[in-house]
């Protein structure tokens, strides 16, 4: 009964140190694992976003919501580890040409903010247009915004009463791209800004910029008059020497954030 026993156990060692080398060729003859993907799953929806003739109370129009936007600058102070910082007050989405660069006696923005599109999943459909007022550059100093900043921006004095569209204080950007940012959500934006800063005409730079898009969501929901909103960043940095500015206060690199919020209002 014992070498029975023996002989049971000894030949269930060698069934088992059998199967393990069968397994183990096994696994030695199979290819090597793919190695993981670095890139990133990424899934754009399918809203289309357009301005309409910017209607009152017409839901499939979307408005720029100026009051709650916004277009802010920084560079760096030299001789300081600190930044200087602003924002424009006027500011507004429309291709301004030519005809339309000029002196406008009202207190808002003079011209419709509907040059622009934006298709989340088709970027190449997607374009926009803006400008800015550079007298209208808000540092919190009223000194300085009146005072040494005019002179070094190459503008003059805001005019009470009237908005100031023309050339010398006028900074433009007009999309040329918009395509994926193959790592993020967000879009790489081709671009040209057009400024005459200091120098004897405008200067028309292409630029390189990111825009994100901030889904489209309902507020006010459960109320009588719930409406639907959106926004787009873009960010993107520029050397003012290209554009003549020589004030020793700031570094070459201006660094610009446009908040742009919209609504169905």
């Amino acid at each position: 009964m014992k070498l029975f026993s023996n002989n049971t156990l000894l030949v269930i060692l060698v069934l088992i140190s059998g199967y393990g080398y069968v397994i183990g060729c096994t696994h030695e003859n199979l290819p090597p694992p793919a190695p993981a993907s670095n890139t990133p799953v990424i899934v754009h929806g399918s809203d289309i976003l357009l301005p309409g003739e910017m209607t009152k109370g017409d839901t499939t129009q979307w408005k720029l919501d100026k009051v709650h936007s916004s277009v802010l600058w920084s560079g760096s102070y030299i001789g300081a580890a600190g930044l200087l910082t602003g924002r424009f007050n006027q500011f507004g989405m429309h291709d301004v040409k030519d005809p339309e660069k000029t002196y406008y006696v009202t207190k808002a923005q003079p011209l419709m903010d509907t040059s622009w599109a934006f298709y989340e999943n088709a970027p190449e459909r997607t374009y926009f247009n803006g400008y800015v007022q550079i007298n209208t550059s808000n540092t919190g100093e009223p000194g300085r915004d009146t005072g040494c900043n005019i002179t070094n921006l190459g503008t003059i004095k805001i005019i009470s009463g009237s908005q100031n569209l023309t050339d010398s204080n006028l900074a433009q950007i007009h999309s040329t791209k918009v395509e994926f940012d193959t790592q993020s959500q967000d879009y790489i934006v081709t671009f040209n800004l057009t400024w005459k800063g200091l120098l004897s005409a405008p200067l028309t730079q292409s630029i390189v910029g990111r825009l994100k898009y901030i889904k489209k969501a309902v507020v006010g929901a459960g109320t009588t008059a719930p409406y639907s909103v959106f926004g787009l960043q873009l960010n993107f940095q520029f050397d003012c020497r290209d554009f003549g500015i020589t004030s020793t206060s700031i570094s070459d690199k201006i660094d610009i954030e446009c908040n742009m919020n919209f609504n169905n209002k």
